[in-house]
């Protein structure tokens, strides 16, 4: 990466060539607001650039018919990852507010999705079948074409990784929008694709906005076959419609609310420390934070003492800190908007904790609540916070975790070994852990019901996200 003066500067990488731009941005530190360094800021241009080189590999080049070409690129990704861990997980907690902890998980559960995509990318998923004498039939996965794949900021080495893997993976090019919020990060990973030799110049695009130009630009234009988006569920209607004239294909992860069912019969020593962490970890700034606390009456005046009690004690500080145990929001203005959020649910509930604020660090809160569609419980806040909601029953539970528009992830607490199975069936969820929470397995899909999100991330629904299925036939002469 270049310098700019003393710092680092962040460029685009297109069509296998580095570009910058005539606006450039300013890296912060989110806990310090020191600056980290510049980035080159891009837009519509930048995005347009990126899908015509998207297109030109995918049409002129033998990449989407090369499954050891893919494969190869993708180990070869990993590699880079490995080499360059210490420098992400650094970056990524000056730069993301993450503390040391979280962006070590993230670095390093993205190197074993890759090798996973790479081995998927040599891996039949066809069929063949004589129908008839002397009529064959079969199918054959083939990549949708250019894909266009949009980022977020609160993890975006695995959450890039988790689209543009399964995208590469299925013979797709790639076009890639990422976050202003991590300019660096995002030009340590061009660096990492640069270095990639089986990637052709083209198959893989990254450039970065701060404005909202380039994005629409991705989702609205022909060129661009398939698009994966990470985000809120609000964006996500906007881009069902602007994707709409062209009916390319979307997957979608969006919005959470995660209900965390905690019954009378629950191991609270175990529960609890979980619990925290739901809600804490990425400074609840994770589509799957726990930001619903669901109990039954019975165990409810013990687990509120011991909840308050951690939250009260959780220590707020820089990532880089060892003695930190959540690091910072993303910036001041998102923190200012989360502690309003609190503020304003205190004239219909009770808060229990209230978090402190100290610019871009602020404390966790928990807020108990009984009216299921006040608006704490009903929309996302996408940072430390969480309700404190009873229930009487199993019926009760599920009633209520199910009242959201929401449905990405829930988990249940208990010691019964039906109810897991009984109470799961019947949420209205993606992934339901049982006495756990956020396990995610690259071979096992995640996804949300409802409006957390259309299609299917990770597994082997990943993988055909970017695929279409074709259907040969072939009439042999008769003997």
């Amino acid at each position: 990466m270049p310098t700019s003066g003393t710092l680092p500067h962040a460029r685009h990488y297109i069509d296998g060539r580095w570009r910058d731009s005539g606006a450039r941005g300013e890296s912060r530190s989110p806990a310090t607001n020191d600056l980290l360094g510049t980035f080159a800021d891009g837009g519509a241009e930048e995005a347009r650039s990126a899908v015509a080189a998207a297109r030109r590999a995918f049409d002129t080049t033998g990449w989407s018919r090369d499954r050891h070409r893919r494969a190869a690129a993708l180990h070869e990704l990993a590699d880079h990852f490995e080499n360059r861990r210490e420098e992400l997980i650094t970056l990524l907690t000056r730069e993301n507010g993450k503390v040391l902890s979280e962006a070590a998980l993230e670095v390093d559960g993205t190197i074993p999705k890759l090798r996973y995509y790479a081995a998927l990318a040599i891996t039949d998923h066809g069929r063949a079948a004589e129908v008839r004498p002397g009529m064959y039939s079969m199918t054959l996965r083939e990549a949708v074409g250019v894909a266009g794949v949009i980022v977020p900021w609160n993890s975006p080495v695995i959450l890039s990784a988790r689209s543009f893997a399964p995208a590469l993976a299925a013979g797709c090019t790639v076009a890639m929008k990422m976050p202003a919020q991590t300019g660096l990060v995002n030009g340590l990973l061009s660096e990492i694709i640069a270095d990639t030799p089986s990637l052709d110049p083209g198959v893989f695009n990254v450039f970065t906005e701060s404005g909202n130009a380039g994005a629409p630009e991705l989702v609205s234009s022909s060129g661009v076959d398939v698009l994966s988006y990470t985000g809120s569920t609000a964006v996500g209607r906007v881009i069902m419609k602007q994707a709409a004239p062209t009916l390319k294909a979307l997957s979608m992860e969006l919005g959470g609310k995660t209900p965390m069912l905690v019954f009378d019969d629950a191991d609270l020593d175990a529960a609890v420390p979980v619990l925290a962490k739901a809600i804490t970890t990425f400074a609840g700034q994770f589509c799957m934070t726990g930001s619903r606390v669901l109990v039954q009456r019975g165990v409810a005046d013990e687990l509120r003492r011991r909840l308050v009690a951690s939250l009260e004690t959780v220590r707020v500080g820089p990532g880089d800190d060892p003695a930190s145990e959540m690091g910072a929001m993303i910036d001041e203005s998102n923190a200012q908007r989360v502690e309003q959020t609190v503020a304003a649910a205190a004239d219909y509930a009770t808060v229990l904790v209230r978090g402190k604020r100290d610019r871009a660090l602020l404390g966790p809160s928990l807020i108990e609540v009984a009216d299921v569609s006040a608006p704490i419980v009903q929309r996302e806040v996408f940072g430390p916070v969480a309700t404190f909601e009873l229930f009487d029953s199993e019926a009760d539970a599920v009633g209520r975790a199910n009242a959201t528009e929401f449905g990405l992830a829930a988990s249940i607490w208990t010691r019964d070994l039906d109810r897991p199975l009984r109470v799961g069936r019947e949420l209205r969820a993606g992934t339901v852990w049982t006495n756990t929470w956020a396990v995610i397995h690259d071979q096992f899909e995640e996804g949300g019901f409802k409006q957390s999100g259309v299609g299917r991330l990770n597994g082997i629904r990943g993988i055909e996200e970017f695929q279409e299925t074709k259907h040969l036939v072939h009439v042999a002469p008769q003997l």
